[in-house]
Order: structure tokens, then sequence, then C-alpha cells
């Protein structure tokens, strides 16, 4: 078959969990099918500006032709978040819901035409994430011959009733976990429309050569640090993060525990020196620095799978997390490779059990190793993404 995959940004250089999700399964399918893969983005690299950067139209990347189209208007931070509030504030007419969807962007018209006039020309589609401009203006277009991968987590954009319509069109879902299936079908008509069976979308692998030491070395990083990987962001609850770690610090002045941070910066990181932001780092740093920490914290309250936390148990790391997030929670109860926690003294009790329980500590790395093999193999991953996008292309014929 010929598939397309469509997302708001591709590439190397863009650093993103719907985004890497996106190149990771499209290069997977591509390399363990027999099926012509190629993918329809934007030019943009940042999300909060979508600004061009990429300049060719097309590009091949890890042999997959890469289609390029531009971005209309970049976003204004300021207009955007004020015409946010407004939406979120009360009802409003579809006119006003759908202009919001175009000052979030990536506003690119070009991508849209191109989805309506090459719709025949393609056995599938697989859209992924369901909250931007490519994936809201092209599923109108392609309907049931697409393959939608919603990464929908209980954020107050999910109940504007613009998607509503939207969950209906594709052909068929692709989800992340049993818990985003759920999510999805308790605020949407989704029943009759087929879907994995809630079985996740993503594989891990992690390299065999990730080095502890050197990144301690390259770095300068001596003693116990927990390490967060992904955008210094507010959505992400990093300005909690900041607050609970000090108050840790604050209650245990004999600790030499620090927090690491790799990722872009988009809230400013506190001034501190037992916090230590790396800005963004290369995928070795990043497997390198996981395995120099004593455990992964992801503070993020809306997540519809979260790789870097499988890539962690890959690793033999324990993982702390937000329990207020349901599949974060669920990854630790069914894992029992992690903590969670709902509160600072919840956060507190839990990084003092991971400090000082060491042989339990490594028993959950065990365990994280034996959840990940058995439920995130790509092979296992493809293979059902491979069968719901035959009956798709089958269905729409």
């Amino acid at each position: 078959m010929k598939i397309c995959f469509v997302v708001q940004r591709y590439g190397d250089e863009v650093n993103g969990g719907a985004e890497v999700h996106a190149k990771q399964l499209a290069e997977h399918v591509n390399s363990l099918t027999d099926h012509e893969v190629e993918v329809a983005t934007t030019k943009a690299i940042d999300y909060v500006t979508w600004k061009n950067e990429y300049e060719n139209d097309e590009e091949i990347i890890n042999g997959i032709k890469v289609r390029r189209f531009p971005v209309i208007n970049e976003r204004n931070t300021e207009v955007f978040n004020r015409y946010s509030s407004k939406i979120a504030s009360g009802e409003h007419t579809m006119e006003e819901y759908e202009e919001w969807m175009r000052l979030q962007g990536p506003e690119t018209p070009a991508l849209i035409t191109w989805l309506r006039e090459n719709r025949d020309n393609y056995d599938c589609f697989v859209f992924m994430t369901y909250l931007y401009y490519t994936t809201y203006f092209g599923l109108k277009e392609i309907g049931k011959k697409a393959v939608l991968i919603p990464t929908a987590h209980d954020e107050w954009t999910l109940h504007l009733p613009l998607f509503e319509k939207i969950f209906t069109l594709p052909g068929a879902f692709f989800y992340n976990t049993t818990e985003e299936k759920e999510l999805v079908n308790t605020y949407f008509s989704t029943g009759n429309i087929p879907d994995n069976k809630g079985i996740g979308g993503v594989g891990v692998e992690v390299p065999s050569n990730v080095d502890a030491a050197s990144f301690r070395a390259s770095h300068n990083i001596e003693g116990d640090f927990m390490v967060y990987i992904g955008r210094i962001d507010e959505n992400k609850n990093c300005p909690e993060l900041f607050r609970y770690f000090r108050e840790y610090k604050d209650r245990h002045k004999s600790s030499d525990l620090k927090l690491v941070l790799a990722g872009k910066e988009i809230v400013k990181v506190p001034e501190a020196p037992d916090i230590i932001p790396l800005g963004f780092v290369s995928e070795e740093d990043k497997f390198n620095a996981i395995a120099a920490s004593r455990f992964l914290i992801l503070p993020s309250q809306f997540e519809s799978l979260s790789i870097v936390v499988l890539e962690a148990m890959m690793l033999k790391k324990p993982v702390l997390v937000n329990g207020r997030c349901d599949v974060l929670e669920a990854h630790c109860l069914k894992s029992n490779a992690g903590l969670y926690y709902t509160d600072y003294l919840e956060f507190e009790g839990c990084t003092d059990y991971l400090l000082g329980h060491p042989t339990e500590c490594s028993i959950m790395g065990e365990n994280g190793i034996s959840y990940v093999e058995s439920n995130y193999s790509w092979e296992g991953i493809v293979q059902r993404l491979d069968g719901i996008m035959r009956d798709v292309a089958l269905k729409a014929t």
C-alpha cells in the first residue's frame, strides 16, 4: 500500500513527544512492511511560533519522502492566549472555534489543499494528534480513509465542541493506551469505529552502549539526581516540580539530591546550584542521563503515553510520575516499576523511598523491562497498525 503520515512537525531537529512518536512509527512501518511510506507536514520546527525554518519543499529522511508545506501565519502568543481564554470561558459559534484553531496553528492551507487533491493517490492516511490544524482540517478532506492516532488526554481543549464531529470522521483509531481509549469513548460517539483494542501504539528501543559515567564526566555532575526529560514548559507542570523540589531540599538540609533537566526551556528554570538545566541534548546524552540518574521524574498531568517513561523503564530506572494523570498512574500500577504522587507530601514520601531503598528499586527496574517488552515492541505495534490500515484501505475502495 501507499501510506501517508500527516503530522504538524517532522524532522530530526523536532523535539516533541507526538512528533517523535510519528517519526518513529513512520520509519518502523517503512522498514518492517512492504508499504511505501511518505509524510506530509509543515516547514516549522518550533511549536510555539510555527516559524517556517525548513527550506526544502521535499526531502528524504531515513528513506522516507517528506513533503513540507509553509505555515502562512506565525503564532502570536499574546493574541492566541487571550483568544484561548475567551474560548475556554463559555459557548461560542463554530466560526469562533475554528478561528481559535487557525490561531493555534500551524495554519497551512497548502497542505490541506494537497490532501484534497491527492486523497485518491494513497491507500491510507495516518493522522497524528487530534489537537492541531493539520488534523482538524485534514481529516475533513480524508474522512474514512484515515487512521487517527489521537494522543488524547483530559485537557480543556478536548471538551471543545469543534472536536465532536472530528472524532466521528476517521476510518479507525490507533490508541496508545486503554486509558486513552476509554477517555475518547467517554466524550465522543466512536463506538462503531474500529480500533486497536487499546494496546500501545509506540515501540521502545534503547541503545546498547549507554554510558552513565560519561554523562557525569561531561557535565561534571556528582551525587544523586532525579532527571526530567522533555520540554520545560508550564503545560508539562514544570513550575510545580520546581516548587516541590525546592521544598524537598528545604526540608532535607543534608540531602545532596539534584534536579537535572534536559529539554528546551519554555519557562524559566530557577537559578540554583542543585538545579541543572542542560538545554536540548542529543539522543545519546538523553539515554546516558537517564542511566546516570537515581530515577526519572515526570510531573506532567496530561500524557497519552510518555515514551520517556517507557525508555527509563527499559534502562532499569524507576519512575516517579504525577498520579493526576491516569495514563502515568496506570503505567506504575501495571508495571510495578514506578511510584506516583498527587501532592507535595506524597512527592516527598516517594522521593525518600526511591533514594532509601536500592534493593526495591533494582526489582522495580527488572519489572520495568518486563512491562515494556511485553507491551511495547515495534514488531507487534506495526503488525497491529498494519492490520488497521489494510482494513481502512479495503473499506474505502
